[in-house]
């Protein structure tokens, strides 16, 4: 028996490969299929089962194009309506991979199709879940993503998730290793931890929303309260992932274009295409292509494209770091944006060359912000770190402003205004500096190195509060108040 885990930081995801006897499952694939088959065709062994856990919301499965290379069929678990051919499993069903035996769990309460996956090794006894986004590491599935208007509350599903929880996982033994969707970073639950696997008994142990005591209306209240609203993009991938989707090669063949400075250019205005710099943050302040707006593909790419570029079928043509072309195609594709339409050959050395016109984003050290705030800083600072990292500590007078929704509060900046923006360290006020000079806002000063430098100076600061002390009702009026 081999079991693999091949976790994408980037979208801080676990998709999973289980191997017996020349047979292998693939559980919740990413979008690009070539590194699963390579792995197939190394090992020599035929891919009998693509396992799906739910509906993902947070990117792009790659079952499909996978089952259509390898012949795999897709299994999905009881609810579970698609546009194309699954294998519907029943709760309790067991399917047979070379000598291991998967038995299917219908665990519903993060969505109505979530279903865990139990391994059962050579001998029969119980090893592994894989428990999609029903069970986390410190935590528990959100139950908001697949409520539906007058016929379904997030607190219908949280009582579904409670009995899912109760019923069909802790019962099982201690020593049964717990493989989950995701980990720390990901927006698919509140609390998740840093590990990527572990223990059920350490969960039971540890985890809120496994206390053996908690009554169905106190986890109800847990799990409910303090959610942040899904990024905009997490409905449109869940409808892909049923629907289906265009092929991810003719995505990347399409996407992987090299375009001259005019070509770039052209396309910018016939097709009303975003310019997407994915370049690092320091050399987008220094110079880039007017209107253009930064994501890094060296951040969470990916989660920041799905939260701000608010129309997945969105033209996008890309300056990148050079090599990086393809990778960048790849990683929006993930999250279902495949109108990549190519890429500036030579990056912006060859747009300088070309005469085009640059532009830049002010930058100042946290040192130069201590001097300006002595002498009377003419602006407003901006916060654009999430509630919670500001309650915790921030520059006294700043505003919180999360970057999370630009989008929605932009009407309450002023163009006349000079701004002066900081995340933790640069990534995020660089997006958020990139959007608002593109829509017209000239006056914007980013703080480089943001928080960890600002703490490292003499910039007046708030005292510390440890997030852990931090009441949900503190915590609900400051996110109250960035909506």
């Amino acid at each position: 028996m081999q079991v693999e885990q091949i976790y994408t930081g980037c979208l801080a995801q676990g998709a999973y490969y289980i191997e017996s006897e020349g047979e292998a499952v693939i559980i919740d694939p990413l979008r690009e299929t070539q590194p699963y088959l390579d792995k197939l065709a190394e090992a020599g062994v035929k891919l009998k089962y693509i396992f799906e856990t739910h509906f993902h919301a947070d990117f792009v499965s790659g079952h499909l194009d996978l089952a259509k290379k390898t012949g795999a069929k897709i299994v999905y678990g009881p609810q579970a309506t698609t546009a194309y051919d699954i294998y519907s499993a029943q709760d309790g069903e067991e399917l047979k991979v070379g000598a291991l035996t998967f038995k299917v769990l219908h665990t519903p309460g993060h969505t109505l199709e979530s279903t865990t996956y139990l391994l059962r090794n050579e001998a029969g006894e119980d090893y592994a879940i894989f428990s999609g986004d029903t069970l986390f590491l410190g935590d528990v599935g959100r139950p908001d993503l697949a409520i539906k208007q007058g016929a379904i509350t997030k607190e219908d599903l949280a009582e579904m998730l409670f009995e899912s929880l109760r019923t069909k996982i802790m019962p099982l033994d201690d020593k049964v290793i717990v493989y989950p969707g995701h980990g720390a970073g990901s927006a698919c639950g509140k609390n998740l931890s840093t590990d990527t696997w572990g223990y059920l008994g350490d969960q039971k142990a540890t985890n809120y929303a496994l206390r053996a005591d908690m009554t169905k209306e106190e986890f109800v209240q847990e799990v409910t309260s303090g959610l942040l609203p899904p990024p905009q993009y997490f409905a449109k991938n869940a409808m892909m992932n049923k629907a289906g989707y265009e092929s991810f090669d003719e995505v990347l063949k399409k996407g992987a274009v090299a375009l001259t400075p005019e070509a770039f250019e052209a396309l910018a205005e016939s097709e009303e295409a975003l310019m997407l710099d994915t370049r690092h943050q320091d050399d987008f302040a220094k110079a880039h292509v007017p209107n253009s707006i930064f994501i890094g593909i060296d951040g969470s790419f990916a989660p920041w494209v799905g939260a701000l570029i608010t129309d997945i079928k969105q033209p996008i043509i890309l300056i990148t770091p050079e090599g990086r072309e393809e990778e960048v195609v790849t990683r929006l594709a993930r999250v279902g944006y495949d109108n990549t339409l190519g890429y500036l050959a030579g990056g912006m050395e060859a747009w300088i060359k070309a005469g085009k016109e640059v532009d830049a984003i002010e930058s100042i050290t946290a040192d130069e912000l201590a001097n300006q705030l002595t002498n009377d800083l003419q602006g407003e600072i901006l916060d654009v770190r999430k509630p919670t990292e500001y309650l915790a500590q921030h520059v006294e007078g700043a505003t919180n402003f999360p970057l999370d929704y630009l989008n929605k509060n932009m009407d309450r900046l002023s163009r006349q205004k000079t701004y002066y923006l900081h995340c933790l360290g640069g990534y995020r006020s660089m997006i958020f500096a990139s959007i608002l000079q593109a829509r017209g806002f000239r006056n914007l000063v980013d703080i480089q190195k943001g928080w960890r430098a600002i703490e490292a100076s003499t910039v007046p600061v708030t005292n510390y509060a440890c997030p852990s002390t931090l009441t949900q009702e503190t915590i609900d009026q400051a996110v109250a108040a960035v909506l």
